[in-house]
Formats: structure tokens, sequence, C-alpha cells
């Protein structure tokens, strides 16, 4: 069977929670308050089938000083019942519910004149004429008019038959996705325990699940379900459902969270929209203070114009920026009411095309084109991820935000990343980043390594943190590493430690060619006996700071090598750990040694020499000291 969630509109008074215990037998007005006043405080539920259809019914109030609960019941439901009252037509209370429905894209609807056993055809014919004014060019310009009394019964078995019409043609809610469900009410039941109770608006929700109860991210599971008062194995997308929920008291779970599969959806105090003022309402200024309904959560939250604007003028569209007070539950498409701060009239409402902006500032140039691209259109949301993409540079995006952030089913996201592949995007890890912004990290790279040789010629390179912090301070090692390799490939790029150019060769200002050479022959000359600082200044004939210079880029190339204070030729210690090698193979046993004496007379050398270079042995793994001796290994 199909099923529909129905939600009344209209003015106090005017017989909605008549007409829903009319068609379902159920009182929606629970309350013993609602009962004395006569009046419906809270939201009421009831069920019942229709034709093929098992419908479930909101009833919301109509007292204006309950719109904000008439906002937590009607946001769920697919088809709406404006209900004006034939003995006293359109009324505020329409008007604001009317504005409501229509600013929320709720997509079916008719008008029910109820009351109609008090009045005459020629009131009611007047009374359509109004209707008909109101609902001009809306989604209900077109819609059923039904009269009906809730008195007599007249008129509702047309009801019925609209509405096992609009059941017939209501689209389906996307089982396939995430589950969700705003919770609109919440309870303890005895022998259950807690009990949340709203409309699945997509996904299943089934026995034994474990969920999470946003924001907030309480980890629940789930002990049971129930769909229209019985018990079931699951509830789906479209159905209005009682979950009775394990690892959570009632005492902290409340109307405006939502349960939903973990990282489904973004939790967010920021958001990027697409709003609409109503024809009626003041100018909205820039900064102001307003109140966000959507679902069933309501938040504070400031407005941000994006672009030059200074504000948005009634009846005008605008993309805004929208920082919030408390935390709530979004995902792009989301449709959301705006409400004045004081008093708290309904001035319009619009679309979630961010919940989780990462771009520049909104009120520049840059930051409004960029909210232009994220404009809400039909590209299977290809066009929306490549423009948060962009705008996210170098740091990219996660690739498991396309669902949360994205409002991307898991089915979408195999082609999304194709389509992303085609149109210049580049997956590196988790991240999604944009092949120009790689591109233009390369060249940025290369000009921070030249500039660093200019600076430092006698450097052998860009130390590779340095140009990490400098360039790529708030990206992810991978995309650091991304950018290294891939100039390294093409050959563009040296070095490990020290990023250089491969053209690049250390040089120290005023050192000739020959300076070097005579320092290199110097040492090499030297051996195991390298000279003084003063042989190797005449040898060189340069200054004693050149000389200095020289001699510190020969270490960090490795052409010399400094044991404790003394400066070596590499090519002398290779030879020295050769012969030393050597003497394990020409002892008869197999079995060699030498001690500081004998080392110091095979080599010629004083014990100034001897001791470094026997401890160099020890750590290359040459000898091993044991004693006085050292053993040949």
């Amino acid at each position: 069977m199909r099923n529909i969630v129905i939600g009344t509109a209209g003015h106090i008074d005017h017989g909605k929670s008549s007409l829903v215990r009319a068609l379902t037998g159920t009182d929606p007005d629970r309350l013993k308050e609602e009962k004395q006043r006569g009046i419906t405080i809270e939201l009421g539920f009831a069920h019942t089938t229709i034709g093929d259809a098992r419908v479930a019914f909101v009833d919301v109030p109509g007292h204006e000083r309950f719109v904000r609960t008439m906002l937590a019941g009607v946001g769920g439901i697919d088809c709406v019942l404006l209900i004006v009252a034939s003995d006293e037509s359109v009324m505020p209370q329409t008007r604001e519910h009317f504005d409501i429905c229509r600013l929320l894209r709720i997509p079916r609807g008719m008008v029910v004149l109820t009351k109609t056993d008090l009045t005459d055809a020629d009131t009611r014919r007047l009374v359509r004429e109004d209707v008909a004014e109101l609902v001009k060019g809306s989604f209900l310009e077109c819609a059923p008019v039904i009269e009906v009394s809730a008195t007599t019964l007249e008129g509702l078995d047309r009801l019925r038959q609209a509405i096992a019409d609009e059941a017939a043609h209501a689209a389906g809610r996307p089982a396939d996705g995430q589950a969700r469900l705003p919770i609109d009410r919440a309870f303890t039941m005895r022998g259950f325990g807690t009990v949340v109770t709203g409309t699945l608006v997509a996904g299943t929700i089934a026995a034994d699940e474990e969920l999470m109860v946003e924001p907030g991210g309480v980890r629940v599971k789930v002990r049971g379900v129930q769909v229209h008062g019985r018990v079931a194995g699951r509830a789906v997308a479209g159905q209005r459902a009682a979950i009775n929920l394990g690892g959570i008291e009632v005492g902290d779970v409340a109307r405006g969270e939502t349960l939903l599969a973990a990282g489904s959806l973004s939790v967010t105090r920021r958001l990027d929209a697409e709003i609409e003022l109503l024809p009626s309402t003041k100018p909205l200024k820039h900064g102001a203070r307003v109140r966000i309904h959507n679902g069933t959560a309501e938040v504070l939250g400031r407005i941000a114009v994006a672009g030059a604007a200074g504000h948005v003028a009634p009846g005008q569209t605008a993309l805004v920026r929208a920082r919030l007070e408390a935390p709530v539950v979004l995902t792009r498409g989301d449709r959301f009411i705006l409400r004045a701060y004081s008093p708290p009239i309904t001035i319009g409402g619009g679309v979630v095309v961010d919940p989780a902006p990462t771009r520049p500032g909104i009120r520049t140039a840059e930051g409004l084109a960029s909210l232009v691209r994220l404009r809400m259109r039909d590209d299977d949301g290809v066009g929306a991820v490549l423009a948060m993409t962009d705008a996210a540079g170098l740091a990219g995006i996660a690739q498991s935000s396309l669902t949360p952030r994205a409002g991307l089913k898991a089915s979408q996201i195999p082609a999304i990343r194709q389509a992303l592949a085609a149109n210049g995007v580049e997956a590196i890890g988790d991240r999604l980043v944009m092949r120009a912004r790689l591109e233009k990290a390369e060249r940025e790279l290369l000009a921070l390594v030249a500039a660093s040789h200019q600076a430092n010629p006698t450097s052998d390179g860009l130390p590779r943190e340095e140009a990490r912090g400098k360039l790529f301070a708030r990206v992810v090692p991978a995309v650091f590493e991304r950018v290294v390799d891939s100039l390294k490939a093409r050959q563009a790029l040296t070095g490990a430690e020290r990023l250089a150019l491969p053209s690049h060769k250390p040089t120290v200002a005023g050192a000739a060619d020959g300076v070097r050479e005579a320092i290199i022959a110097a040492y090499r000359h030297g051996a195991l006996k390298p000279p003084d600082a003063a042989a190797v200044e005449a040898a060189a004939g340069a200054p004693k700071s050149v000389i200095e210079k020289v001699t510190a880029l020969l270490l960090r190339e490795k052409v010399l090598a400094r044991l404790d204070t003394i400066v070596f030729h590499v090519e002398a210690l290779q030879r020295l750990k050769d012969d030393v090698r050597a003497l394990k193979s020409a002892a008869p046993d197999g079995r060699a040694t030498v001690d500081v004496s004998a080392f110091k007379d095979r080599y010629g050398v004083s014990r100034k020499y001897a001791i470094p270079l026997l401890e160099y042995l020890d750590r290359e793994r040459v000898t091993r000291r044991t004693g006085d001796v050292r053993l040949v290994l």
C-alpha cells in the first residue's frame, strides 16, 4: 500500500481537528488543556486507510502563538489540506500557513471549506473567490476545493476520494537513502522506555539498528518500531513512525533533534542558502537576527547578505550565509522558514545550498561568485560538488562529505566520481581537489624553491617542512606529497629532505671553482692526517670566512665528513674501512683485532686522529670494542 502524510493548515477554530476526527475516528487533541479550551496547542496525530493508501494526518495549531509548533509538524508532509471555514473565509493565520506551505515547496494539496452547514451557497461562493485570490499562481491554484461539514458529514466521501487520488499520484520518499527522522515528540512508555515519533523523510529504520541522535552525537539502538500504532519490522520513508530507543533517557532527547544514520547529514552552525522574502514583509538587513525553522528544529541566527548589498528587498530572492547560535542537522536541498526575531512573524523561506561552507567571505566578489555556482539546479549534484571543491582550494573536500554535505545518495556516488574526474577533479586519498589547484600549487612550489636558491645559494635546497608550512599549512599531507611527487616525476624538482631545482648547484659568494677544488685536494692529500685550518687557507688562497662556507657546503654534500672536530675526506675514510676489513680475511684464524697503539703504528697517525677514527669504525660496524682492543667484524 502507498503511504502518504497529510497535514492540516489554517486559522484557529476553522475546524481542522474536527475534520481529522471525522475522517479517522481519532481525536488529535490529546491534551487536557486542548479539550478544555477547544483549541489545538500541540501537534496532533491520527491515521486511517483510505482506498489503497495508508494515510497519516498531522494536525497543527492554528493560533498565531503556536505557529512555531505548526512549523514542527508541517515540514515532513506530502500533501496539505488548507482549511478555510466557510463562515469566516480567509483569515491571518490562513495566509501565514499558506505562505509557509508555499515556501517549503510542499508538492501537493487541496482546499477544504469547512462548516458548510452554517452558511448558504452565496456565502460559500464568496469564500471560494477569496481562496482563489489567495492561491493564485501557487501550487494550489488548480487544486480541488471541497466543501465539507464535520457535523453533518456532508462532503466527506468526496474528500476521501480526493485524498485517495492524491495518494495515487504522490511521489514516493527516497527509501534507498540514509535514515532520517526529524523528532516531533519524545516520551516514555511504561515497559519500553524512551520513544520518539516523527515522519521518516528518507531511508528505512529497522529494529536492532544502531543510529545517532543529532545534534549531540548520542549513539542509540532501535529496540522496536511501530507504524500506525502497530508493531512493524521496519519503517520506510514516507511513514509516520514511533521508534523505541535504547541508550538514551527521555530527558536527553527533544523535538528539533534528528534520528539518523551516523555521518549521513551535516551537523552545522553555519550554512549558505538562497532565500526568498514575502512581498508583505520589511526589508531584511545584513546582519539581522532571525529564527530559522527546518524540519522540527528552530534555531536563532544572523543573516549575512552575499555581495555588496546591504539588505534583501521584500518579494526578492538573495544568496546569504546564516551563522547559527546552536547546531542543527542539515544537508543541501533542505527547505527552511525564516521568521523575524521580534515579533516572531514569518518573513520568508529558503533552501540550503551548502550546509558546511568553506569558501571565502561571501561579501567579496569571489565569495558571491562561488555561491552563484552553488544555486540549486538539476545536474545530479555534479555542479554543486564542483563548486564546493573549487571553493575549498588546495584543501579540497572529503569524499566522505558527498552524502552529508552535498545531499547525495550512496547509489549516486560512483557516477558522481566519474563525472568529477571528467571535469578536472582528482582524488587524493579521501580528498577531492581540482586539478587546476594542484597545477597552481606546483608552479608556486617551484617559484618558492627558486626564491630559496637565490636567497641561500650555499644551501642544498629548501627544507621540505618549510615548504609544507608556507604553501600547504592547511592541507592534508597526501596533497603535499602528490604535488612533490608529480614535480619529481617530471624531473622539475629533486631532493628528499631538501627540495631543489635540478639546475641548482650550491655556491659560495666570492669563491671561485678553484677554491673549492683546492680545499678538496688539500683534504684528499692529507688523508688520515688532514691539514689544519691555516694549511687549508694557504692552499686555497682565500679568506678564512670563504673557506669556512665552502667547507660547510662540502660537508653537506658529503664530500667531506667531520669526526668530532676533525674534518676528513670521505675517500680516506672509505679506504680506511676497506683496509681494516681486509685484516680479518688476512688473519690465519679469521680473527683480527686492533688496538690504539697498533692503529697508530699502522697508519702513522697520532692519538689525536686515532681515537676519533677508531670510534668512527665502531659506529660504522667495522669494529667492535672489547676492553682495550677492537674486534674486526
